[in-house]
């Protein structure tokens, strides 16, 4: 079984997409500036995608997107 759930993370992220590209760009950044939220004994996944995947569903990544028209 995955940690987190995909379903846990659809109440948070509308969408599947928004969820991939939510979960890129904050894997890149812990890769980039070697930054990351939790220690590291905290984190279930050993990959910067799980982990920014476990952040996001702790509530430790904001998500916020622009209205379109």
């Amino acid at each position: 079984m995955l940690y987190p759930s995909i379903d846990k993370l659809l109440n948070i992220v509308d969408s599947k997409y928004k969820l991939v590209h939510v979960a890129s760009i904050r894997s890149k950044q812990m890769l980039e500036k070697n930054h990351y939220q939790l220690s590291e004994n905290e984190y279930m996944n050993k990959r910067t995608i799980g982990r920014a995947l476990e952040e996001l569903e702790k509530g430790l990544i904001e998500v916020k997107f622009k209205e379109t028209k």
